[in-house]
């Protein structure tokens, strides 16, 4: 087996709720992540290692236009990153599924995809090895191979209970403290031989199907292949962050932006530090990013830690900036603090700004003014298309997008869903 045998599939379902506002209308796989769409990262990192045909299994019209959008059949992600031989994405048909191994059905019997499949999700970042994982995987003679990752805090996720060999027996879904198997959890990255496909084509597996309404991989088809003596077996895997939240969305930022994984950086980058870099463009942005340069290496804005500056954004004098992602066409005014935050693409930010542990959605602005000024932090998400007036004070808050919120305004642990929540909160 060589990667380049392989199909990836993708599932793509659902709505993210953990993630709203950031997904209130867009995919999840699309919200931008370090200034890119967070599904290039899974994708890049295979085709990196030899895969080129991709499948999207869209569930819904939000993920399937914003996905095919942004990559349509893969040719302008292969010329980005100078991928050659290119790859080609597919997307699901208009059938829906009950499911992420229903939507697998489906997209291997409608593309006819008669070798093994690895399976992702659009929303990890991971590192893996995939010859490694493909010698594993036939040295075991496994039908099906799971990525396992190893964790502290087995409270909130499915564990692994494996034998020597690393064969998997059962998962403990959420095991109390001390009671769990092992700490190794399902990192949802799946190698599937062909006969997989079989399978789930199987009278007894259409039976699963029409009694649970459903057939995912977690609850449904890895159960069954495993409680059918099926040869199913773990594989570690060292690095895997899951995007699922907005506290889980910035530590994978910080600890990605300082190395923990050896991820490609766009192109034309200048790093102005150990960790610290800035996108350049074409020549229209030098003059941006020149007064960028100049700032910084005279002391007249402050970058610590590690952060990645996007092209055409601006940044005002006495700014701090600590640990961070700020995307591209930005605008930062003066005496501005961030840390520990991403800003998206084209947003504005107010002087005398303070924004810590936050997200702040693509075209929102924060007005702020050194006599007035605006504070959001404390894991704070602000959705897209949102204007934060000045002197507002978001300590735990969520705002959907397209909404404006009243100067002066102070909100602790609230999610504003729409005007009427701001009107009375104001009162």
């Amino acid at each position: 087996m060589k990667a380049e045998d392989l199909t990836c599939f993708i599932p793509v379902g659902g709505v993210a709720k953990r993630l709203r506002p950031l997904t209130y209308d867009v995919s999840k796989p699309c919200i931008r992540f370090m200034n890119r769409v967070l599904i290039e990262f899974p994708i890049l990192t295979l085709a990196e290692q030899g895969v080129r045909n991709f499948i999207f299994g869209e569930q819904g019209y939000t993920n399937y236009t914003d996905l095919f959008d942004q990559f349509g059949d893969g040719t302008g992600f292969s010329a980005k990153y100078g991928i050659n031989p290119r790859i080609r994405i597919m997307h699901q048909p208009n059938m829906d599924d009950l499911g992420s191994a229903d939507s697998y059905r489906i997209n291997v019997e409608y593309y006819d995809v008669k070798g093994p499949v690895i399976v992702v999700q659009g929303d990890n970042i991971f590192g893996i090895n995939l010859e490694d994982l493909m010698r594993w995987h036939e040295e075991k003679g496994a039908l099906m191979t799971i990525a396992l990752f190893r964790v502290k805090n087995v409270e909130e996720y499915g564990v692994a209970d494996v034998d020597d060999s690393m064969r998997i027996k059962s998962f403990v879904e959420k095991p109390p403290p001390g009671k769990a198997p092992s700490n190794l959890i399902n990192a949802g990255i799946y190698l599937l031989a062909p006969e997989v496909r079989k399978i789930v084509g199987s009278d007894e597996v259409k039976k699963i199907l029409e009694e649970r309404k459903r057939l995912d991989f977690g609850y449904d088809l890895i159960p069954y292949l495993v409680e059918k003596g099926f040869p199913v077996y773990g594989y570690e895997i060292n690095v895997w962050y899951d995007v699922g939240n907005p506290k889980e969305y910035l530590k994978a930022m910080l600890e990605i932006l300082r190395g923990s994984i050896d991820i490609r950086m766009p192109e034309k980058m200048l790093a102005l530090d150990r960790n610290v870099w800035i996108e350049e463009y074409e020549k229209e942005s030098n003059r941006i990013k020149d007064d960028v340069l100049r700032k910084y290496r005279d002391g007249r804005i402050t970058i610590e830690g590690a952060a990645l500056i996007g092209k055409h954004t601006s940044i005002g004098e006495r700014t701090v900036i600590v640990d961070s992602c700020i995307d591209n066409y930005c605008i930062i005014g003066e005496n501005v603090r961030i840390e520990r935050s991403a800003i998206m693409d084209a947003v504005k930010i107010g002087d005398n700004a303070c924004i810590v542990d936050s997200i702040i959605g693509r075209k929102s602005t924060v007005e702020s003014s050194p006599s007035n000024p605006t504070y959001i932090g404390e894991y704070s998400v602000v959705g897209n298309a949102v204007r934060i007036r000045e002197g507002c004070r978001l300590v735990g808050t969520k705002v959907n997008p397209y909404l404006t919120i009243p100067p002066g305004m102070r909100y602790v642990n609230k999610y504003i869903e729409d005007y009427k929540d701001v009107v009375q909160l104001a009162e």
